[in-house]
């Protein structure tokens, strides 16, 4: 199929799932078309065992939209769908990338529909198909948009249209034809900028042989002052690691704080500082290893000393989990407390790259273009899994929280109806779930359906 085609019949299919209905099941199906669409108008030669991995990876993100219909989801199958179409035409980028592509392209969006030359046919075109344009696409588009205008400013002119029986909206078509075609004039002709390319030479995992040579970071320092300077950093910042993880420890393990209270304060403060430690250590390798120490054959110590410190930063995040783990056991699971599990396991990935890094000698990029991967399959696996039924059932076999706290998490109906018939009866909780099983078939979230 042509690019013009692919767009005015994915605008079309927006149009025809959406009109009249809320977003559902609908969103679900498109994406799954979209998926398909692409599958079939790539290129063998770029449908590698990515593209296809990604594609399955997008089947299965829309299925969980249609299941469940929330954030987490719906991030899943943005990220999808578009790491999907990028890989479809471009198979030697970094994925990285595809986040300034696709601004970009979104931000240059008007510009780049006005270039027709790049996405309506020339001369190929048939008469039938011209004509189908000039007398019924480009009026009809016009007619919609200035008959919504008019509907706007005027009362008694969109009573004209809306007093009979046949209602028709207007406006909700023109905004929904209007989104439809935004979405899929970015997903089909989006443009991958030059500058894109220069970017992809500097993510390169490996470094080039002309970057192997020996020479000093800055103008200020020679090549072994700057050694020494690292030695000296990395030796004192490991020793105050080393002192920051004993007083963390003993903080944790050892003193019993007074309350309940105290207890979540200091939990949320000391997290907090191993979460910004992480980050600095991270940019602390990265200082030191981009370039000409990587290869210089006197810095051996200071490679010694940067694996002990990112150890060490691993020993910190151990105890953190730990920390937390003492927290959950106490007071619960809950949303947030799983994502501070996601993040700290995210942070041990990053510094196993990072020894990684150290160890091989990479460039920074290299940890940068597995880091994206790791959050999107964190993303993925959020989309995939009923976290909110899981914590509900963790809380309710160790006897943590009440319904009125089960209640705020998602997804958990049916186990509550069972343990809390006589609360479910008033709670909006059910009230919800009926309203959603009214909902037309594309409005509707398939978890709602398999309620009884």
């Amino acid at each position: 199929m042509k690019k013009h085609q692919l767009i005015l019949l994915t605008t079309a299919l927006f149009t025809a799932l959406f009109y009249g209905e809320d977003l559902g099941l609908n969103f679900g199906i498109l994406g799954i078309c979209y998926a398909l669409l692409t599958l079939y108008q790539t290129p063998e030669k770029n449908r590698t065992r990515k593209f296809l991995i990604i594609f399955v990876l997008g089947v299965l993100s829309n299925v969980a939209f249609a299941w469940y219909g929330d954030f987490v989801s719906f991030l899943a199958v943005f990220s999808s769908m578009f790491l999907l179409a990028f890989l479809s035409k471009n198979k030697d980028l970094k994925s990285i990338l595809v986040i300034p592509l696709f601004v970009v392209n979104f931000a240059t969006f008007v510009y780049r529909f006005f270039k027709f030359e790049d996405w309506l046919p020339k001369t190929q075109t048939s008469r039938a198909v011209q004509k189908l344009i000039s007398l019924f696409l480009i009026p009809g588009i016009l007619l919609l948009l200035f008959l919504g205008i008019y509907s706007v400013a005027s009362t008694n002119f969109s009573g004209i249209f809306t007093d009979y029986e046949f209602d028709f909206n207007a406006w909700e078509f023109f905004v929904l034809s209007a989104l439809g075609f935004f979405i899929a004039f970015n997903y089909w002709n989006f443009k991958v900028e030059n500058f894109l390319f220069s970017w992809n030479h500097q993510l390169k995992n490996d470094f080039l042989n002309e970057e192997k040579s020996l020479k000093p970071s800055f103008s200020f320092l020679d090549f072994n002052a700057e050694r020494r300077s690292g030695i000296v950093s990395l030796l004192a910042l490991n020793l105050l690691l080393i002192v920051f993880i004993i007083t963390f420890n003993y903080e944790v393990f050892v003193e019993i704080p007074r309350s309940a209270d105290q207890l979540s304060g200091e939990t949320h403060q000391r997290v907090n500082a191993v979460i910004l430690s992480i980050i600095m250590a991270v940019l602390v390798i990265l200082f030191y290893f981009k370039g000409s120490f990587n290869f210089d054959q006197e810095a051996k110590p200071l490679k010694i000393l940067a694996k002990i410190w990112v150890v060490l930063n691993a020993i910190l995040v151990i105890s953190a989990l730990i920390k937390i783990s003492e927290y959950v056991v106490n007071f619960g699971l809950t949303y947030k407390r799983m994502g501070v599990y996601a993040f700290l396991i995210l942070a041990l990935i990053g510094l196993f790259f990072t020894f990684i890094k150290i160890q091989k000698p990479k460039t920074n990029a290299f940890i940068f273009n597995h880091m994206i991967w790791c959050f999107y399959g964190t993303i993925l696996v959020a989309s995939f899994i009923n976290w909110g039924n899981f914590a509900t059932v963790y809380n309710l076999k160790n006897g943590k929280g009440d319904f009125n706290f089960y209640n705020t998490l998602h997804y958990n109906d049916e186990i509550l109806n069972r343990h809390f018939p006589n609360e479910m009866k008033a709670s909006a909780k059910k009230i919800v779930a009926k309203q959603e099983q009214k909902n037309p078939f594309l409005s509707q979230f398939i978890y709602y359906k398999t309620l009884k």
